[in-house]
């Protein structure tokens, strides 16, 4: 009997020590706090496992409503994108990624307004998403808007400073609005 019985503890400590306990997985504030830092490593791997928490709406029929989304843009079908992000939103109002993804897929139509209004609701309900943040940017300098839009790239970069583009959006502006003054 105490053989079993120190098979069984010595069967349980193994399971234990093989498997990652939950109470290990980094939370998203100290994944957000890792990807801050200049020098954090394995910038993609932060960035993907971040993405991947901010597609969890926690409906298996808005996440596939958000995937439909995700794959039209990466199509091209920027209308049928718009299409899938409204139907997750209409179902979780309070589901940031899908105003992103509807936010980006307006950017890709050309409708700077309403991406606007939907990157206002995607920062409100998550300040955090530097894409978001790196799309008003993007935004605010195409309509000429330099000086808000090199805000907007500076907001970004504190939260990731792992952006080329923003870093060389940083660069680009920095050097125009100082060669305007």
């Amino acid at each position: 009997m105490r053989q079993v019985s120190i098979v069984l503890t010595s069967l349980a400590v193994a399971l234990l020590l093989a498997v990652p306990s939950v109470a290990q997985e980094r939370t998203l504030p100290e994944l957000m706090a890792e990807l801050a830092e200049p020098d954090a490593q394995d910038v993609q791997g932060l960035q993907s496992e971040i993405r991947r928490r901010w597609s969890r709406s926690g409906s298996a029929a808005i996440d596939f409503l958000l995937q439909r989304g995700e794959d039209a843009l990466e199509q091209g079908n920027f209308i049928r994108a718009a299409e899938h992000f409204s139907a997750a939103i209409d179902h979780d109002p309070n589901f940031a990624e899908a105003w992103n993804g509807r936010a980006t897929a307006y950017f890709l139509q050309g409708e700077f307004g309403l991406s606007i209004a939907d990157i206002r609701v995607t920062l409100a309900l998550n300040p955090e998403h530097y894409g978001a943040m790196t799309g008003l940017g993007l935004i605010l300098e195409e309509i000429g808007d330099s000086s808000r839009a090199l805000a907007a790239f500076q907001l970004a970069d504190a939260i990731n400073p792992h952006q080329p583009a923003v870093t060389d959006a940083l660069e680009r502006l920095g050097r125009a609005l100082g060669s305007d003054a």
